[in-house]
């Protein structure tokens, strides 16, 4: 078991990771420090299928009230949001009560919101079980999605306490696996060369990862955002080096429909847009090509899908939350390990993505 700690200006809560870490939530629960009225797990309904009676068993003697939101992104509508505030009135949560988030990163982010807005705000606890659910799960990070744009109701609110229990991982189809292992490179390439060199020596089947290897590629991903969101819990600064490969790869999700390509898979190709920007605009010397092939041996598609637009495209990024005053943030890389942020006007980025289109022919 991987003990950790985040530390924000407002909060310091652990993170546990581990095989059988939910069996750590009972006495957490149980501690003089965590004085609480009612619980409410909020899950999606594949995890809820497969695990919400063994976390139940666990929670024993604890009662909680369950609310089971759709599976994947679709649970980040706001209309899902607006029927778990109904089920935590219904069932009678107060400003003492928690609610425990028990799913992968849309579960996280919706149940997030939730506590963040509930009564303006009472406390809650990550129990992610998928690998993406690394990243989102720790950082205080909440929200929901709008039609116009990905994660763009939101708030930051801090969990009391993450328990990431690997067996979870068991059951993750591949794309899943796909989903959440860009996030783990995202991490190496924004802040651990020596975690980025580790994946690239130990990690060349993804249907064949051993628990121990899960263990240390989360606990080295997850310090890494630790580290950052110590420093800028709010995204005043340099939290947005997180969003290495969002900008394009949330408007990939958007103008697939969200839902129909994975978070990580979009982000591993706007990844890969930005590593090629980082070369045009502050002089990056990194190999993109021994990456692109590595990906692609590891069932990741290097390109953007057919059927998008550069029109489309354009206009999701320039919705994205990182554009201020008409000009796009873009998160580059002078090195690994070096992120930096460049603004880059319409006209620049257009350039830069008709040549990664045209490398993909």
């Amino acid at each position: 078991m991987k003990a950790l700690k985040v530390r924000t200006a407002s909060k310091k809560y652990p993170v546990m990771i581990g095989e059988h870490a939910v069996s750590l939530i009972k006495p957490f629960l149980a501690s003089e420090n965590v004085n609480f009225t009612k619980l409410l797990i909020i899950t999606d309904e594949n995890v809820g299928r497969l695990y919400l009676p063994a976390l139940l068993e666990e929670l024993a003697p604890f009662k909680s009230a369950v609310f089971t939101a759709p599976g994947g992104e679709q649970a980040k509508a706001i209309e899902f949001y607006y029927e778990a505030m109904t089920c935590a009135l219904e069932n009678g949560l107060d400003r003492n009560s928690l609610i425990i988030a028990f799913g992968g990163g849309a579960i996280g982010d919706l149940a997030g919101f939730v506590a963040a807005t509930f009564m303006r705000g009472i406390r809650f606890i990550q129990v992610p079980t998928t690998i993406l659910a690394h990243d989102s799960s720790v950082g205080g990070k909440t929200g929901i999605n709008h039609h116009l744009g990905k994660n763009m109701i939101g708030a930051f609110h801090q969990p009391e306490a993450v328990f990431y229990d690997l067996n979870f991982l068991k059951s993750l189809p591949e794309s899943e696996i796909r989903s959440g292992f860009a996030e783990v490179v995202k991490h190496g390439l924004i802040g651990d060369p020596a975690l980025y060199n580790w994946l690239r020596n130990n990690v060349d089947d993804l249907g064949q990862i051993p628990l121990n290897q899960y263990e240390t590629m989360l606990e080295k991903g997850i310090d890494v955002k630790a580290s950052i969101v110590a420093e800028d819990a709010h995204e005043k600064g340099i939290r947005a080096y997180l969003n290495f490969g969002h900008t394009l790869g949330h408007a990939i999700e958007a103008e697939m429909g969200y839902g129909n390509f994975t978070h990580g898979e979009a982000v591993m190709i706007g990844m890969l847009f930005a590593l090629e920007a980082s070369r045009a605009e502050v002089g990056l010397t990194f190999d993109t090509d021994s990456l692109r092939s590595w990906i692609e041996k590891l069932g990741y598609s290097a390109s953007i899908p057919e059927g998008l637009s550069k029109k489309g495209l354009m206009k999701r990024m320039k919705q994205d939350k990182k554009t201020v005053g008409g000009t796009t943030r873009f998160v580059l890389l002078a090195d690994i390990g070096q992120p930096c942020l460049k603004d880059l006007t319409d006209t620049r980025i257009e350039f830069l993505l008709d040549n990664f289109l045209s490398s993909q022919k």
